[in-house]
């Protein structure tokens, strides 16, 4: 621990998703004293899945809890590109970031990751509280004035803004949502797990993409990325049959798990925004981490990486500068440019996969994949 650490920090988080529990865990376990405020009143979770890539466990071991979410999850070690038949036509060998013995990517579910990030980050101390969120932020020399929507107000060091890719704090500090829909919807549906599901499955439609990703020993979830689609919200009880629609023009491995989407609850289907906030990420005392300063499309299934790689840093940066607008300062510097390179390739792979090219879309993946390999 750096002699710095011993400045302890009043801290309120605004979000209590992936990027602002893991914020929480980290501050706190720098003693810091943390305060997450969460809009949503029950704190629930919608149940599809998602992918915790190399980077993602890198970043949790260091915060004690990847065996927790591999134990939970489906460990993977690769990505098999397919065709629209089932018919593997490339495969990607992940980096293998801790070590032989361990899978490169886990497959999770959304739920299993929020409880057990829940968990951790009332076991370090931190205070939840659910129902509310900021309304106002007012800086002063020594520290910020936070007006809570149920009328309270909170007199911290620092405010963290976790609260995603329609960010509150980030509306506060003026700061512009340079986020843009890329004309795509994505499908997400719980399925039962194939046997044959061992590894991550993309398959190239002629016009849409799907894939399979397991998150336990008996459950997957399937997705379809739908181009050129209108965003307009659809009906919850219409979706199961809609998204086999989509898939109807699959054949094989994917035509077996379509079958099997029948319960529309377990469909969630959202539009694709991806964008960066091109810096600096922090007004004076308030900063944004996570989707609020960089949203990726869901092609490089690095979201999740780059929220807990963001508190990673925070935590670090505010140990290690006495005045707290300069580790403010330090963690943008750090964070930009590697986020930005995932946000723009993510873009840039959603395009190839939009006109059809997708051998080269896979290469570009790699390739950024390898890159995200190398240390934050």
């Amino acid at each position: 621990m750096n002699a710095r650490d011993d400045a302890r920090r009043q801290v309120l988080i605004v979000g209590g998703g992936i990027a602002g529990m893991t914020a929480a865990i980290a501050l706190t376990g720098r003693g810091h004293t943390v305060e997450i405020v969460e809009r949503n009143p029950d704190w629930s979770v919608t149940g599809w899945g998602l992918s915790l890539t190399g980077p993602s466990l890198r970043a949790l071991q260091r915060l004690g809890l990847a065996d927790a979410c591999i134990g939970r999850g489906f460990g993977l070690t690769q990505i098999s590109n397919c065709d629209s038949a089932g018919q593997a036509r490339g495969v990607i060998d992940l980096p293998l970031l801790l070590g032989p013995d361990l899978p490169a990517l886990a497959g999770l579910s959304r739920g299993a990751l929020h409880e057990i990030l829940r968990e951790a980050a009332l076991a370090g101390g931190a205070v939840l509280r659910t129902g509310m969120s900021v309304e106002a932020l007012e800086e002063s020399a020594d520290g910020v004035t936070a007006r809570l929507t149920d009328g309270t107000e909170r007199r911290v060091d620092l405010v963290v803004g976790a609260d995603g890719i329609r960010s509150t704090v980030r509306d506060l500090l003026g700061m512009p949502d340079q986020t843009v829909y890329t004309g795509q919807m994505v499908w997400r549906a719980i399925v039962p797990r194939p046997s044959w599901a061992t590894t991550l499955h993309t398959f190239a439609g002629p016009v849409h993409n799907a894939g399979l990703i397991p998150i336990s020993r008996d459950q997957a979830y399937a997705f379809v990325t739908e181009n050129h689609a209108d965003p307009a919200v659809l009906p919850q009880d219409e979706l199961a049959e809609r998204m086999r629609d989509l898939l109807s023009v699959f054949t094989g491995r994917v035509a077996e798990v379509a079958a099997t989407i029948k319960d529309p609850d377990l469909v969630v289907r959202r539009p694709v925004h991806a964008g960066v906030v091109d810096g600096p990420w922090h007004r004076g005392r308030v900063v944004l981490i996570g989707d609020a300063a960089h949203a990726p499309s869901p092609q490089m299934v690095s979201g999740a990486a780059l929220a807990i790689e963001d508190s990673l840093v925070l935590a670090e940066e505010a140990g290690l500068h006495d005045d707290v607008v300069t580790a403010l300062d330090a963690f943008g510097r750090r964070r930009l440019e590697r986020c930005r390179l995932v946000v723009e390739t993510s873009v840039k792979v959603a395009e190839l996969e939009r006109d059809g090219h997708h051998a080269e879309a896979h290469r570009l993946q790699d390739r950024c994949h390898q890159v995200m390999a190398q240390p934050i």
